[in-house]
């Protein structure tokens, strides 16, 4: 481990942790850790406070978006597991305020400590303040030429490893081939092999369908274009989304690493999430899959 990248990320994951570790933290107490950000508040039945923080300018643009129910759970006091995907990417967005990158980075992200709890096989999870189709569309922008989502995932029997894995990239209802630039790129940030998680058809579809889903990480897919991968924070047992005293502090730190350094080579053009023509071959031979993003029953 690289002692002073680890040393700063590291004081950023914590000073992060410190603002979202308040029963009553809102999307502005977050906002003042950043020299610019936007804050919008969104309710349905129930409320929560989006994040928007851009760098950078011109193209291309990769989104970050940190993927979760809520920091909180109305029925818990303190800091649940699934508040990872935010801690994970602000802390990143802290380092990225440093102009490290020749292109655009969108980092979203949204701050609601009091969420439901919702019952889940194995474990319970922690629900949305919103639809998940109304998050999507607050925390996922059309400009995003590519997207990672990061999403607290152990709530699961099929990835047995403590710390970050990723998914192989998720673009318009087709599953391809794992990123190996992004592969590349885990290598070197944790100084071990790579580790990649297992998605299927039914996790890249809507919520809304009511199917089985891994959990929401891979969301976002559904309502881009833009090639989609899952960057899931992991741990070797199962444990449930709504659980307090779970944050595995030093495993954000290196999910927020690697996200920075896929930010600065993204945006430098020294990193890809897919390759264009294997895709336009694939379309071209076995047709398009977008109808796996939306919910419309297909009849016979």
């Amino acid at each position: 481990m690289h002692t002073a990248a680890c040393g700063t990320m590291l004081k950023n994951v914590l000073d992060v942790y410190e603002v979202l570790d308040n029963p009553g933290v809102t999307g502005e107490d977050v906002a003042s850790l950043f020299s610019r950000a936007e804050v919008k508040t969104v309710t349905e039945q129930k409320s929560t406070d989006f994040v928007r923080i851009e760098f950078g300018s011109g193209s291309p643009t990769l989104g970050i978006v940190g993927q979760l129910g809520g920091i909180g759970a109305e029925e818990r006091k303190g800091l649940v597991s699934d508040a990872e995907g935010a801690l994970t990417v602000l802390a990143c967005a802290l380092q990225l305020e440093k102009g490290l990158v020749n292109g655009t980075v969108i980092v979203t992200t949204h701050v609601c400590p009091r969420a439901p709890i919702i019952p889940h096989d194995l474990v319970d999870f922690m629900g949305s303040p919103l639809s998940v189709s109304t998050m999507m569309e607050h925390l996922v922008e059309e400009k995003m030429d590519a997207i990672l989502s990061v999403d607290t995932t152990r709530g699961n029997r099929i990835i047995n490893y403590r710390g970050f894995a990723l998914s192989p990239t998720v673009k318009e209802g087709w599953i391809l081939r794992v990123s190996e630039d992004l592969l590349s790129i885990q290598e070197r940030v944790t100084g071990k092999h790579p580790v990649v998680f297992p998605i299927t058809m039914q996790d890249i579809t809507p919520y809304s369908n009511e199917v089985y889903h891994l959990n929401a990480i891979m969301q976002p897919c559904t309502k881009t274009s833009a090639p989609v991968v899952g960057v899931a924070i992991t741990s070797e047992v199962v444990v449930p989304g709504c659980a307090t005293g779970t944050n595995q502090l030093l495993d954000v730190e290196a999910a927020a690493r690697f996200c920075v350094e896929v930010a600065k080579e993204y945006t430098g053009g020294t990193c890809a999430f897919y390759t264009v023509e294997e895709y336009e071959n694939l379309e071209r031979m076995y047709g398009t899959m977008k109808h796996l993003q939306n919910v419309d029953t297909i009849q016979p």
